[in-house]
């Protein structure tokens, strides 16, 4: 009987810690099939598909883009509402694909800082909450952006200047496109463990 005791409390303590690792281990693709590039419907394609996702502190943000054709830089409000990329947040990430895990709590704010591409609406806002009790927040407001007119309306005034090279780091991909699902992977895990303690008892 004390055999049995034990290992149904390891069995719950083992269940436990699974089950709050899959509620903390979600890796979201930024625009799922979209990726991360400049919309055709401008800023609502992000707030849309942001306002549905529950962002947890250790979930994984995926940026899928095409290295040099785009970039990633996290901002704070003041410069994801401007589009500028004054007083970033960590290193911008050129590489893509890009992996982001999600390390703090609060709103965060993303956005790709090459030509107008910000202003066309390729910026991301996030509510990213500390336990997996707190409800879906609520969308952040999208600002519509002013197109600037540009002074000589040349194409040139649009061309992004060059850098010196990556600065961020790019995690490698997971294998195929995750579409927010790691949760599943790990509930999987969950039930197999169950079994196995379970075979264990009897």
């Amino acid at each position: 009987m004390a055999r049995f005791m034990c290992m149904a409390f390891v069995g719950i303590i083992i269940a436990v810690a699974l089950m709050q690792f899959t509620a903390a281990q979600t890796v979201h693709v930024v625009g799922d099939d979209l990726g991360w590039k400049v919309p055709s419907n401008g800023a609502t394609a992000y707030s849309t598909w942001a306002a549905n996702k529950r962002f947890m502190v250790g979930d994984i943000l995926v940026f899928n883009f095409t290295t040099s054709e785009h970039d990633v830089l996290q901002v704070p409000k003041a410069s994801f509402d401007a589009c500028t990329d004054a007083n970033p947040i960590g290193n911008m990430i050129t590489n893509g694909p890009a992996n982001i895990t999600l390390n703090s709590a609060g709103e965060q704010y993303y956005i790709c800082t090459i030509g107008q591409h910000c202003q066309r609406g390729q910026k991301l806002a996030i509510t990213v909450s500390a336990t997996s009790g707190s409800p879906l927040p609520a969308p952040s407001p999208t600002l519509t952006p002013t197109t600037p007119s540009p002074t000589s309306g040349t194409p040139a005034d649009c061309t992004p200047a060059p850098t010196s090279g990556p600065t961020g780091s790019t995690p490698s991909t997971p294998s195929g496109t995750p579409n927010s699902s790691s949760s599943a992977v790990f509930a999987s895990l969950l039930v197999s463990m169950l079994a196995l303690v379970m075979g264990l008892i009897f």
